[in-house]
Order: structure tokens, then sequence, then C-alpha cells
């Protein structure tokens, strides 16, 4: 073991969900959701101990239920997704099942299912009081729609997870998305409910899928004010980023009060990232998760729920920022400049042939200036900012230019 946990504070019970069968969710070669995402995540965590702590409870989720997956899908698209994947040579593009972001496979709705099974089972665990956090770093599929597959995403296991944990009794959730992409799906989902707080931080819909997530998007009548969009410039790097989320998560959430948080920590805001063009460091992705888990504690006790998401950088990134990800749910965080482990770096040359990062993060100084510091109207991160702060504050007694 290379990484030996400080034991400076009591470490939170924590639900890891985790089975090999979870890279069954595989839409084929060269398709940007590579399932060895989840592997080399599993397989480094593993490598810094976090998975052998032993407040650490690794479990493996089962598929979904019908019934599960329709709390939040409508009826006859679960059914649509089981006849495509009995039979995916009858794709339902109608549904977004077989096309080119969601290529149709034999046995899609009981991988898909397996996923939303792992956020099922982190919101009973919290539910049931047995783990204070928990995290599926396989999960995090927010553009699936009550009836339609988007993006990469069949089944919306963020969603589930917030709709199981309403069921069990918690009176408000709050869900943090921190993806490059608009969280659409599961906003849509909760449109018109107001006991959810769907906020988003993403690159703007202008020039990236899937085209929405802007601050006059509030929620639907009765729930004005519940959905809440960061839409970032292009280019955004560390300390915009964290600038934005600093200036709007916090307040948000600390005047609607929620019982627990349910975040989804895709990675594919980071500057080498193919598929986007923010410029997020590891560093900068660490803090994210590290915040939204403060804002946990301060306002649910602890209770919090962590997924996965997009990230398409498949070897240097995505298995760092989830395995720093895990390690802030378990209570021990890795500081960033740990060497990463040997023998995981000879795995990935061994199977992929490339070299692998040497330390878990990339060596950058996090800095950002406070929004108290005052609003410049120059600049396009804080006129984003300021756009979401002006449309939603007022909603929530907040003064978007003081509070």
């Amino acid at each position: 073991m290379t990484y030996l946990p400080g034991l400076s504070k009591p470490a939170p019970p924590t639900t890891v969900a985790w089975s090999p069968a979870m890279t069954a969710y595989n839409f084929g070669p060269g398709h940007p959701m590579a399932p060895e995402r989840m592997d080399l995540t599993a397989r480094l965590s593993r490598s810094l101990g976090i998975l052998d702590l032993d407040h650490v409870a690794v479990a493996a989720p089962e598929v979904a239920s019908d019934a599960e997956l329709q709390s939040v899908h409508a009826p006859d698209y679960v059914a649509a997704v089981r006849r495509v994947s009995a039979d995916p040579s009858r794709p339902d593009e109608s549904r977004g099942l077989g096309t080119e972001d969601d290529p149709a496979f034999a046995g899609m709705h009981e991988a898909a299912a397996r996923l939303a099974g792992g956020s099922l089972l982190a919101a009973r665990d919290v539910l049931q009081g047995t783990a204070l956090h928990a995290v599926n770093f396989g999960g995090g599929m927010h553009h699936a729609s009550r009836d339609r597959a988007s993006g990469f995403c069949i089944y919306n296991d963020a969603a589930l997870a917030v709709q199981a944990l309403l069921d069990g009794g918690v009176d408000k959730v709050a869900y943090i998305d921190v993806d490059a992409h608009h969280g659409d799906g599961t906003q849509n989902i909760f449109w018109d409910d107001p006991r959810v707080l769907t906020v988003s931080l993403h690159e703007t819909g202008l020039t990236l899928f899937p085209g929405t997530g802007f601050a006059n998007e509030l929620g639907g009548t009765g729930a004005e004010g519940t959905a809440v969009n960061v839409a970032l410039p292009a280019g955004t790097a560390d300390a915009g980023w964290l600038r934005a989320f600093y200036a709007v998560v916090p307040q948000l959430v600390g005047a609607f009060q929620p019982g627990v948080i349910v975040s989804q920590h895709g990675c594919d805001s980071h500057r080498t990232d193919p598929l986007t063009h923010l410029n997020l460091s590891v560093d900068g992705q660490r803090e994210a998760a590290t915040a939204v888990g403060n804002l946990a504690e301060r306002y649910c006790g602890g209770r919090w729920i962590a997924t996965g998401g997009g990230g398409y950088n498949v070897l240097d990134v995505v298995p760092r920022a989830w395995s720093h990800l895990v390690a802030i749910a378990a209570g021990r965080p890795v500081p960033l400049r740990t060497p990463v482990p040997q023998d995981w770096r000879d795995y990935v040359e061994e199977k992929f042939g490339t070299a692998a990062p040497e330390l878990m993060g990339d060596d950058v100084e996090l800095w950002w200036r406070s929004w108290e510091v005052g609003f410049d109207p120059n600049d396009a991160v804080d006129r984003s900012v300021m756009a979401t702060r002006k449309a939603v504050f007022p909603l929530h007694g907040l003064d978007p230019w003081f509070d």
C-alpha cells in the first residue's frame, strides 16, 4: 500500500459501489465512454490503499429492477431499452437508442441498470445510516431523460438516487453537477419538483453539447429557482471555474438547506479532455470535490452521494480525478504530490503501451479571486456568474450583489 492515511479525525463510514461487472457498460471500440475508465479508477484507488481502509465498504451493485428504474423513467422507455438490448439490430433512434452517441449493444439494459443499481445502493446505505458518504464512480449518467437516452447515458442513476432519497423520507436534496456538459437530464426530471435543487456548472451550450443550461433556465411553475445553471465560457481554467463555484454554490445550498447532497463529478473539464473546451487541472477538480464534501458536512450532517460522469482522457485524468473523489469521500484525501503507485503505472504501461502520470496532481498553483473582491463586467466568467446570481438569488431571498 503506497498511501498511508492519517488518523487526525474519525473517518466517515463510506460505501464504494464497484464490481468488474460494471465494465459491461461498453458502447464498443473507439467510443469515448471507454469502460477501462472504471477499472483503472478501481485499480488506482486500491493501489493507494483507499479501498482497503477499515471504514470503506466496497459493494457490488445489483441490476436495478424495472420498478426502480420507473421511479424516474417512463415504463415504455424501460421496455424499449429492454427490446433494443435483446436485439441490437433493431435500434429505436426516436428514443436515442442505437445512435452514434448511444450505440445499441447486446445486454445494454442490464449493463445500464447495474450502473443505476450502484447509485441506488448508495442511496440505500445513506438512508439506512450504514454509510455517511457513498461513491459510484461508474454512475453520473446525467443526460438520460425520463423517456430518452442521450449523450452516452441510458438510465439516469443520479436522478434515481435523488428520487430514492425523497421516497425514503429526505425532505430536500441538492444535486450539484460539475461535469463540463450541462446536467440536462437530471434538471429536466426534477424541473417541477421544489424539493430538488439542481445546480450545474458547465461549458456554455453555445460551444458544447447539449446546447442547454443557461441562466434563465430556472425550474417549472412552483419550483422557480430550483434549477440553477452557470454557463462558463470555453477556455475557463481553474481560477475562473473555482471563482464561479464559490460565488454561486455555497450560497444557494445554504439557502436551500438540503438533507443530502448528490453530486456528479464528470472530469471532462480537464484541459486535455478531447471532447470539451475547459482548462481545469486534476488539482482544480480535486478542490471541487473537496468543496462539495465540505458543503455536505456543513449543511447535511455529512450525508453525501458522489457519482462519476464524463471524462475521456482515460489514462491520464479519469483514474486520478476519481481516486481523489473516493479518497475525499473516505475522509482520507490524497496529497496532490503523492507519487502514483508504481504497480499501477506498470499496469498501464503493460496494458496500454504508454507512460502513466507520475504524480496524483498536475503540479499547478491553485488560486482564484473571491467574489467578495468585486464583480468585473469586462470578465466573461464574471458576466456568466452575475447572470446566474441575478436570475436565481432573489428567488432564494439572496442579494445578487452582496450575498
